[in-house]
């Protein structure tokens, strides 16, 4: 009698993952890369600086970096960070527990988008939204860091959910569409209202949904909500400290000056870097788009629709093209794409399964390759690179690091070979590639990253070389980086050349070159220290002192 053939190797859980299984799925994109590693070079060391001056100073209204007033960006998102940093600082360092913030700030993001593409499109969509948007590239390393835009854009998220609301639930919808705006604020400052205000009032022009007494009755809603909290900080800062309030108003509309002709090129530079930052989101919204090309006007394509294209326009009007200015463009583009993970042809479908398939179990044989090239010596030749990039780094075997990395490798592989058919397979696949590899990098790769991004040896050798007693320091040159790190490890403060009391310093610290020294006015001193950071062939840093 001849054997029954074995069944094919199914998958436990149906796809998309959804419930408990869906939530743990955005864990284990979000919490990589949250903790293990200290503050680095960038905005993750500079905003991490801001959290603790209001943590070692106390200035939570005021904001402070390293001493000086700090008025880049309202201090909401720091103050979710300094509190999330006195929550958890018994469990872990105070860098990590403030980075925690980012990762909350990204998970009301993706529930955001979930929740509006929900109400425009079904629970389906709500999952292919959310995979879409954890498999965004741009998203990956903003929201793994201390970084005030991921509260902008978790406020943005936050708004379209309550524009979904809007026509059958005017209160609770209202209320949400307010506290996204004026968190948004108090996030971003005049970039969130310059954003988000014109798409609350030209919405209704285009969308009847939205020109209703229920949906005119949520927007006063909105707006009583929104109010106070813009409100609420700048008229606090008015009130105490009327100099920084003018100072802080003075920047924000610098910032927000108009060049007429530079607006086109602008437009262009934005959508140059989507190409890359919103992939897959943008590839899957314009196949929504000639999907539904007949159907523009219903309210799951028209509202994102429409809302990218204000939002498009006010930040190529009023923002420069970057990488941070581009998160607000995000959410639209994952609800526009929401729909395409469950309408795409099979052919195009596979294609993406397998494209997303084919890239990440690539990469994550390059990224083990690379681990034990560090560990153990071999293939020489990529030994030999790493070590050429990071002089002084020696990797050393993490059993539960390997561990995880197992874990994750098993759970790819089952996932590619056991995964049964189904609409967003290939959106699946690539968020969890996304997953796997970011996760792949922070554990295996993470102490190589760490050993040339991070400040703290250089900041130690620092207070190290400091002598007793030797009261204030002047600094030139130095970077909201380096003063941010060097206050938090070393707890050196400086001050300006041209600020008070600087020409009582016996202390001067520079940061300069290689081949160029910068040297402090005025004669007798001399250098007591220098030192830089291993991977940097350029930036050195000399402390001088005088009797």
């Amino acid at each position: 009698m001849m054997p029954l053939p074995r069944p094919p190797i199914t998958f436990p859980i149906t796809l998309p993952p959804r419930g408990v299984m869906l939530v743990a799925f955005c864990f284990l994109y979000l919490l990589p890369g949250l903790v293990g590693h200290d503050p680095w070079k960038g905005d993750d060391a500079t905003h991490f600086g801001v959290v603790y001056s209001m943590l070692d100073g106390g200035h939570w209204l005021l904001p402070r970096l390293a001493g000086e007033i700090w008025l880049d960006s309202p201090p909401f998102y720091h103050w979710v960070a300094a509190l999330l940093a006195k929550v958890f600082g018994f469990l872990l360092p105070l860098h990590d527990a403030a980075r925690l913030a980012s990762g909350l700030f990204a998970g009301i993001m993706l529930a955001g988008v979930a929740g509006a593409a929900r109400r425009l499109g079904g629970n389906e969509a709500a999952r292919g939204a959310v995979l879409v948007a954890i498999g965004c590239l741009g998203l990956l390393v903003h929201v793994h860091e201390v970084q005030p835009a991921t509260a902008f854009l978790a406020a943005t998220a936050t708004l379209y959910y309550g524009l979904a609301l809007l026509a059958q639930q005017s209160l609770r919808g209202g209320a949400i569409v307010g506290a996204g705006l004026g968190f948004g604020f108090l996030a971003a400052g005049l970039p969130a209202l310059i954003t988000l205000v014109p798409l609350l009032v030209l919405l209704p022009l285009v969308s009847s949904q939205l020109r209703t007494r229920n949906a005119a009755r949520g927007m006063l809603v909105a707006l009583a909500v929104a109010a106070p909290l813009i409100l609420s900080w700048p008229l606090a800062l008015y009130w105490t400290h009327t100099a920084a309030f003018g100072i802080w108003w003075s920047r924000e509309l610098a910032e927000l000056a108009v060049k007429v002709t530079e607006v086109p090129l602008a437009a262009w530079s934005y959508l140059k870097l989507l190409s890359w930052f919103a992939w897959p989101a943008l590839p899957l919204a314009l196949w929504t788009l000639w999907k539904e090309r007949r159907r523009l006007r219903e309210p799951r394509i028209l509202i994102p629709l429409f809302a990218f294209i204000v939002q498009l326009g006010t930040q190529s009007v009023f923002l420069e093209p970057r990488g941070i200015n581009v998160l607000p463009l995000l959410p639209p583009l994952v609800l526009l794409a929401a729909p395409a993970t469950l309408t795409l042809r099979r052919g195009a479908a596979n294609a993406f399964d397998w494209f997303g398939m084919m890239t990440f179990t690539l990469l994550a044989g390059l990224i083990w390759l690379g681990w034990t090239a560090m560990v153990s010596g071999t293939p020489y030749r990529i030994a030999r690179n790493f070590a050429r990039i990071e002089p002084g780094f020696i990797a050393q075997f993490s059993l539960p690091a390997f561990a995880a990395s197992v874990a994750l490798t098993l759970a790819w592989l089952w996932l590619v070979f056991g995964s049964p058919r189904a609409p967003q397979r290939g959106t699946v696949h690539w968020a969890a590639g996304v997953t796997l590899c970011w996760g792949l990098m922070m554990a295996l790769w993470l102490p190589w990253i760490d050993h040339g991004r991070s400040y703290r040896p250089v900041a130690l050798s620092l207070k190290n070389a400091l002598p007793v007693n030797a009261g204030c320091i002047v600094g030139r040159g130095l970077s909201d980086t380096h003063r941010a790190t060097f206050h938090y490890f070393a707890g050196v403060v400086t001050l300006r050349e041209a600020g008070r009391g600087a020409a009582s310093c016996r202390l001067f610290l520079a940061q300069g070159t290689t081949q160029k020294e910068f040297l402090p006015t005025g004669g007798g001193w001399r250098k007591i220290w220098e030192d830089h950071r291993p991977n940097d062939r350029n930036e050195r840093f000399r402390l001088y002192m005088k009797p």
